[in-house]
């Protein structure tokens, strides 16, 4: 593309000026010899120009538009000799021209100056851009109005440090994350193990030897062994969901059935804790194409994550409805609300929303999180708002998913 505008430039200046000559009067012998005469003079101080510039190619822009600048005053110093050793221009006016060339030598030399301080002054303005984001600073605004090229640069610069900052408190965001999972499963780990310990040492020594107490124990092992596997089986999910591997086995399914078998698995607890629970389904219930087994275990951990935070008296309301193109599936409980501070955690990985944990009670932290990761690998979304002196969280499924 640079060639070819080469060649059009070329060609349109020969044709200029082949066409001056000629409107100066002369004949046309005498107009193409003209012609040939300022063309030749220009071509070898350009060419020479070209070559020197080449050479400085790696000094600095203002020395560059100083040889461009006298490129095209020698040149036509070069054509207007050419012309009078011809014979074109007589010694009188030759001497003006000369004079006349001198004094545009001067401004051009000038002008080359003053272009090159400002281009230099642009540069330090894109180097001092880029030192700052470098530094971690704030892109500071330009001091003038830069060229558009190098402002186009300045923006691209700005843009990939906006991009890297983002990536940057992503990254960090996620190491905070996994470091504070790997402190509470650790913790989770660690506390049950050690009460299983303790009792199967208390069992072997013979120090508990009562019917009853030892039924106890057994039956204390069991459960902090269901939980255990179950602290297991969520990280498990969530490594196949955080790599991307979940495989999804789509058939289609109605809403209402999954909400009623969830609602029946979870009444036991709910009632051991004095909450109740209503679903109210919308006709037609909605049906989606989905994975049965994982869209069970979102509303599971949502009816699970309700029930733990509502209290004695409460009640946790499942409601299923189509919208938009949409099944609507919605949570609702009394449980006080989420302070502000903490409502855009909440899905976030191993996020309680509490300092003193206390893993029979607060769970693995990893339910709402595995519920996000499914949703969105059901092309859907998952959202939590206060309402009401609770709240809501809403899922959202594609119908023609």
């Amino acid at each position: 593309m640079a060639s070819r505008t080469v060649w059009l430039v070329g060609a349109g200046g020969t044709a200029l000026t082949v066409a001056a000559a000629v409107a100066s009067g002369a004949s046309t012998h005498d107009g193409v010899e003209l012609a040939g005469l300022a063309a030749l003079g220009a071509g070898v101080v350009g060419g020479g120009g070209v070559v020197l510039g080449r050479r400085l190619s790696g000094k600095t822009l203002g020395v560059q538009v100083t040889v461009v600048a006298a490129t095209a005053v020698l040149a036509t110093l070069a054509g207007s000799m050419l012309a009078a050793q011809a014979m074109f221009v007589s010694s009188h006016d030759l001497k003006a021209l000369l004079v006349v060339l001198a004094a545009s030598a001067t401004a051009a030399a000038l002008a080359a100056l003053q272009l090159a301080a400002r281009l230099g002054r642009a540069t330090e303005e894109v180097q001092h851009l880029s030192a700052h984001l470098a530094g971690d600073g704030t892109p500071p605004p330009p001091a003038e109005p830069l060229p558009a090229e190098l402002a186009d640069v300045a923006d691209q610069l700005t843009d990939t440090w906006g991009r890297l900052h983002d990536a940057r408190d992503r990254e960090q965001a996620m190491e905070a994350s996994r470091r504070e999972l790997v402190a509470w499963v650790s913790h989770d780990l660690r506390t049950p193990l050690s009460g299983i310990r303790a009792m199967v040492e208390a069992l072997e020594d013979g120090v508990v030897d009562d019917p009853a107490t030892v039924a106890r124990y057994l039956a204390t092992i069991r459960q902090e062994a269901d939980r255990l596997a179950q602290l297991v089986d969520d990280l498990f999910e969530l490594s196949r969901i955080q790599a991307g591997a979940l495989d999804l086995d789509l058939e289609r399914v109605g809403l209402a059935d999954l909400v009623s078998d969830a609602i029946a698995a979870t009444g036991a607890t709910a009632d051991a804790r004095g909450v109740a629970i209503e679903g109210r389904l919308h006709e037609p219930a909605p049906e989606v194409a989905a994975s049965v087994p994982d869209l069970a275990r979102v509303i599971r951990n949502l009816l699970d994550n309700a029930i733990r935070h509502t209290p004695r008296g409460g009640a946790v309301r499942v409601e299923a409805t189509t919208k938009g193109g949409h099944a609507v599936l919605s949570v609702r409980d009394t449980c006080g609300g989420i302070p502000d501070n903490e409502i855009d955690r909440v899905f976030d990985l191993a996020f309680r929303g509490d300092a003193a944990r206390t893993p029979g009670d607060s769970g693995g932290g990893f339910g709402l999180a595995i519920a996000r990761g499914l949703v969105e690998a059901h092309q859907g979304d998952i959202d939590v708002c206060n309402e009401d002196g609770g709240c809501r969280f809403t899922v959202r499924l594609p119908l023609d998913g």
